[in-house]
């Protein structure tokens, strides 16, 4: 890490500027945690030794560097913690998606452009800023792309507190947003962290389709619909399959009961605006896709990340779940010889779903 050649300025009034910098380059909320993890550290032990994170076992690698941020960046004093919002402010009603099993449904998070370069880009260029304030210092620029512990940190921040369904939330924003860190090596003021206020509400643990959030603040990842979506490599469990729905990428149903979104504001962002009208697609046009036009239609999409191959398995389930059109079976039984094992074997359940071959 470098160290800083110039002395740096007042804390308060930096981090005033800093702030004032963030919300300039679109950033909604900023603040500073100190980097003392352990309690966050302590609960990720105890989540990784249940099996919680299924195959994420880049959850279990780096060992302490998750909670002890100067082990990953050494030198590291602070960490500016920043909020973009992303729920998009045009698109159809998630709601009118779920109530229709012929759709897909994706992630209100997945529907624009990558937040990884949208979010890191704002960052970076917030670390120049403050570079041209304070001459060069130690730092480096963080969004969901190292091992660190985000939302801890986040709350710390006095950014939010994390909600029963383990998600941050803002009062004034609910959860739909990215989070992303600078850690740096100036010494500036932490913010005090706020106290929860989900109270008694237990509208997510109840909604969950997969009953994944088994207890307050805490989700088993083998059973929750993202990991099953997004993470899982293999075959999705025959038993969960009816539970996912249509959703064929995510799922945002713990976030959608919530009342504190009913504070959420629409993000400024075009770049979240759905792309290719992957806010109200059916799911037979989908699963039409070939490899090459998926990869051309995931240009700069967090799906991407999927591959074809999980993306056909991931609308094979939803189409198993569908109204069984004569459209749907007659696409199912398009892929039911695809050359891969994976597409073939949920392809096969689909179908038989709906009592054909």
């Amino acid at each position: 890490m470098r160290t800083s050649s110039k002395p740096t300025p007042d804390g308060k009034q930096l981090v005033a500027e800093i702030r004032q910098w963030g919300r300039e380059l679109g950033l909604q909320a900023i603040g500073i945690a100190d980097t003392d993890l352990e309690q966050a550290g302590a609960r990720l032990r105890a989540w990784l030794a249940q099996g919680c994170h299924g195959e994420m076992d880049y959850m279990a690698r780096h060992g302490s560097k998750r909670w002890r941020p100067a082990e990953l960046l050494p030198g590291t004093v602070s960490v500016i913690s920043a909020r973009m919002d992303y729920l998009p402010a045009r698109g159809v009603s998630p709601a009118a998606v779920l109530d229709a099993p012929d759709k897909a449904y994706i992630s209100r998070y997945a529907l624009g452009r990558d937040y990884h370069k949208v979010l890191r880009a704002r960052l970076q260029q917030l670390a120049r800023r403050i570079e041209n304030r304070v001459g060069e210092f130690g730092y480096r620029v963080f969004c969901d792309s190292a091992p660190l512990l985000e939302k801890p940190l986040a709350a710390k921040a006095g950014l939010g507190w994390v909600g029963k369904h383990s998600n941050l939330l803002a009062r004034e924003a609910g959860s739909w947003f990215f989070l992303g860190e600078i850690y740096t090596d100036l010494p500036l003021p932490p913010d005090a962290p706020l106290s929860g206020h989900c109270g008694e509400c237990s509208a997510c643990i109840e909604i969950c389709p997969t009953r994944a959030i088994v207890a307050p603040y805490q989700v088993d990842a083998r059973l929750c619909i993202s990991y099953l979506t997004i993470e899982l490599h293999g075959a999705i469990p025959v038993e969960l399959r009816p539970l996912l729905g249509n959703r064929i990428y995510g799922c945002d149903d713990c976030q959608l009961c919530c009342p504190w979104n009913r504070f959420a504001v629409p993000s400024p962002e075009s770049d979240f605006l759905p792309r290719h009208g992957l806010d109200d697609s059916d799911l037979v046009a989908l699963f039409a896709w070939d490899e090459a036009e998926f990869l051309q239609r995931t240009a700069g999409s967090p799906i991407r990340r999927l591959g074809h191959q999980r993306w056909l398995r991931n609308i094979a389930v939803a189409l198993g779940n569908a109204s069984g059109s004569v459209a749907a079976v007659a696409a199912l039984r398009s892929r039911a010889q695809h050359p891969s094992p994976l597409v073939r074997e949920h392809v096969h359940w689909a179908l038989s779903r709906h009592n054909v071959k």
